[in-house]
């Protein structure tokens, strides 16, 4: 091998200690091994830069887009609340998400599939108490799974038969081709997840809100008519297991029921009494059928109701507004803003909002147009005004328009009509256009940090590629176990594959090493599609890394991961899978 190649050799893997040990995240260890590649003069320019231009970075860009959409219009409650449901523990919340997951996966592009249902499954999480570690890691892992199961799974699929029937015009591919495999592989690969997640998949705590330094407030929610939860119970409506919040009465009919049994049934008109985090607060507005108790004060802000967020803005020292209740302050009239709670020195205040004294330090949440920001941030009546993320109403009403554009994005790509990045970008185009979202909220959808990182992973993936050093490492691992006969043969290309694609990307992994498997084939004796196979089920086989395959990066950040979680979890069942898929595949094609 040429220096060059040597060199590419051994920043990839100080990238890959870097982020093990965890002393950097992957796109600032990535991006630093990109550019030594520059300065070494391995890559170009232009060569660098395509990692920033290709066309799986920029679809998983327009993704989050879509996703932002999916989730700013509650487009995909009824999958919480009728596929995911309530689940009693970790493992029942696994395996509730992760089998339809799967399936969707063999049919639909894996990318799409994470996309959407990240955000779903984070606030599901939040909602049932387990830690988001434990569920998008098993998210990302059943897309790949189930994407082994048929032909159009996963895109990998797609570049190994068309290699082969390159190479041979008379090969016949059918939907099933690699089911009696993928079957057995997503099965195992379930059941592993399952069964050892609770002993290597660590539980991240820091990635759940802290409850205990939190600031709660006291918060008053009212059920609106012809509202989908009305006949609920208080637990079969999710409003009893929010982290950080606790309902403490309703008000029905002017009579006060304390104590509220978790079968309660909801009514038109009920106002529910909450105590609890601003996180949970923020949550109970993206519920159906719930608006703030002082909803008239609300709906005499004007404006669009989608522009609303949450401020949170203490009473300063010398506020004209200390001394006076916010009836007589004229609160809402006087600055725009309606008063949703006020906490105090520590303690939240309960009762009728309009009645509560103001005092300086006073810490009010307050609901808002965006323009309070801009007016209010100087003003002397408050200390400090700052918004609350994430604090948009949920647009319910355009949730079917959501569900609409997503399911003719998902259509016409899977269809073969319109590639993903086209039809993604039309797709968000049109969401932005029917304001499903805002351009600020699109804007913020993007994981900048994620891009980055698959951008230089695919350069760094180059640099391997243009050297030589990817295929000197696959055919070393080849030669290596060819003289052990055709299960040799075939598991020397398995490892090959699979180790080459934690390094660059599946696709560049099989396109790489498919003369290597051929050729290997041939030695040994083995049919061409036994040998196919392999290539494809190692090519997707990427769970020792986050960097192998870009759904790992896009859970990485909000899992809270560490890169030793990925090699921990994860090296068990590449091991595992690798045996499987070899011995299944020589005992039904080659034997």
């Amino acid at each position: 091998m040429t220096w060059q190649a040597w060199a590419s050799i051994l920043l990839m893997l100080a990238s890959v200690v870097t982020m093990a040990r965890g002393l950097a995240r992957p796109d600032l260890a990535l991006t630093g091994a990109m550019t030594c590649l520059l300065l070494l003069g391995i890559l170009t320019p232009g060569q660098a830069a395509e990692g920033f231009g290709n066309e799986g970075m920029l679809t998983v860009a327009v993704l989050f887009v879509v996703a932002a959409g999916i989730e700013a219009t509650g487009a995909m409650d009824w999958v919480v609340r009728r596929v995911l449901g309530r689940p009693k523990s970790t493992i029942a919340a696994q395996s509730r998400m992760m089998f339809p997951v799967a399936a969707m996966s063999a049919f639909l592009n894996n990318t799409p599939v994470v996309a959407m249902m990240l955000p779903i499954v984070q606030d599901w999480a939040k909602r049932i108490g387990v830690s988001p570690a434990k569920l998008l890691m098993p998210l990302s892992w059943a897309t790949i799974l189930g994407g082994t199961v048929t032909i159009i799974g996963t895109s990998t699929n797609l570049v190994v038969t068309g290699l082969a029937s390159k190479r041979h015009a008379e090969l016949a591919w059918n939907l099933f081709e690699i089911a009696p495999i993928g079957l057995v592989v997503t099965a195992v690969g379930l059941t592993y997840i399952v069964v050892m997640s609770r002993w290597l998949l660590p539980d991240r705590s820091g990635a759940m809100p802290d409850l205990e330094n939190a600031r709660d407030y006291s918060v008053a929610f009212r059920v609106v008519p012809n509202a989908p939860i009305i006949g609920s119970t208080i637990e079969g409506a999710g409003l009893r297991h929010l982290p950080g919040l606790y309902l403490v009465e309703i008000e029905r009919e002017g009579e006060t029921l304390a104590a509220v049994a978790p079968d309660t049934k909801l009514k038109d008109g009920d106002v529910l009494i909450f105590v609890g985090i601003l996180e949970s607060v923020v949550d109970l507005r993206k519920f159906r059928g719930l608006v703030p108790a002082v909803d008239d004060q609300v709906k005499k802000l004007g404006g669009p109701t989608s522009g609303r967020r949450l401020v949170e803005a203490v009473v300063a020292y010398g506020s004209p507004l200390a001394g006076k209740t916010v009836r007589e302050a004229a609160f809402r009239t006087r600055y725009r803003a309606a008063i949703i709670a006020v906490h105090r020195n520590g303690a939240r205040l309960g009762g009728k909002i309009g009645d509560i004294e103001l005092r300086f330090g006073d810490t009010l949440l307050l609901e808002t147009q965006p323009t309070f920001l801009d007016a209010y941030r100087n003003d002397r009546s408050f200390a400090l005004v700052s918004q609350v993320n994430h604090s948009t109403p949920v647009r319910h009403e355009r949730g079917w328009i959501a569900v609409l554009l997503l399911l003719t994005m998902v259509g016409v790509n899977a269809f073969g009509w319109v590639n993903l990045f086209t039809a993604g970008l039309v797709c968000a185009g049109a969401m932005l256009a029917t304001n499903c979202l805002t351009g600020p909220e699109a804007r913020r959808a993007l994981e900048l940090n994620v891009l980055l990182a698959i951008a230089a992973s695919f350069s760094v993936g180059k640099a391997l590629e243009i050297t030589g050093a990817a295929q000197f490492l696959g055919e070393s691992l080849v030669m290596l176990t060819a003289p052990l006969g055709k299960l040799g043969a075939m598991g020397g290309v398995y490892l090959a594959v699979m180790v080459l694609t934690e390094l660059v990307t599946n696709n560049a992994a099989a396109a790489l090493l498919f003369p290597v498997a051929m050729a290997a084939g041939e030695a040994a004796g083995i049919p061409i599609k036994p040998m196919c196979y392999v290539v494809m089920f190692a090519a997707s086989a990427s769970f020792m890394t986050p960097i192998g395959y870009q759904t790992n990066l896009m859970v990485y950040g909000p899992g809270g991961y560490r890169f030793s979680d990925f090699i921990r979890f994860g090296a068990p069942l590449q091991i595992l899978l690798a045996i499987i898929t070899v011995l299944i595949t020589y005992t039904l094609y080659v034997r």
